[in-house]
């Protein structure tokens, strides 16, 4: 892979890019040009090029890109292949919801466990995941190799389970508090996830169709 700064745009349509890959695998096609991916994502075959160009030479001139082995990849420069494990923190709706529904296995992700405090939900299992009790929280992690933590509790608390994480080497978070976190320690990633955006975004396109 090319050693350079790669933009925030380029990296957001990573994904994108795997989605639209695992769908041509699961069609079997086998090959496709830039100009019919961009079709379908509605982006600039040269944009395609371009954003490729920053990790390598994919693709050749005249074939096109073999579907299967562009989606690995993209796959491998996203990190699905390295198995990342994580903990979700927050049983309520919306952690049950994820771990319930949410197919992490899918994006290279294994859910090891789920902490809350609640009475009703420590001591069960979710989608064959144990619910553990926050107190448990720090012995946990310095046991287990945990790569990302998904937040989903309170706003009041997000902060001081932050803190407490990264000091025992957590270097990523999944936050779903809707509130706008921001590490202090650069090696630190978070990815703030707000419904609410989305939600306006749409709003602004039906309101100036």
């Amino acid at each position: 892979m090319k050693k350079q700064n790669i933009s925030d745009a380029v990296i957001r349509r990573l994904p994108r890019y795997y989605r639209h890959l695992n769908d041509l695998c699961a069609k079997g096609v086998v090959r496709i040009s830039s100009h019919s991916l961009g079709l379908k994502m509605d982006i600039t075959a040269s944009q395609i090029r371009q954003d490729f160009s920053c990790f390598g030479e994919f693709g050749q001139q005249g074939y096109g890109y073999n579907v299967e082995e562009l989606r690995a990849e993209i796959g491998h420069i996203l990190g699905v292949d390295q198995d990342h494990h994580l903990i979700v923190i927050g049983v309520g709706n919306l952690g049950h919801a994820l771990i319930q529904n949410f197919r992490f296995a899918q994006s290279g992700f294994t859910v090891d466990a789920a902490f809350d405090v609640s009475p009703q939900v420590v001591g069960t299992t979710l989608n064959n995941i144990p619910v553990l009790p926050m107190d448990s929280l720090e012995d946990y992690v310095k046991v287990h190799k945990i790569d990302v933590v998904v937040l989903t509790v309170p706003k009041a608390a997000v902060q001081d389970i932050v803190d407490r994480l990264t000091q025992l080497g957590i270097r990523g978070f999944w936050n779903f508090t809707n509130i706008e976190l921001e590490a202090k320690d650069p090696e630190v990633k978070i990815e703030n996830i707000h419904f609410s955006d989305s939600l306006l975004t749409l709003s602004y396109r039906i309101a100036n169709n």
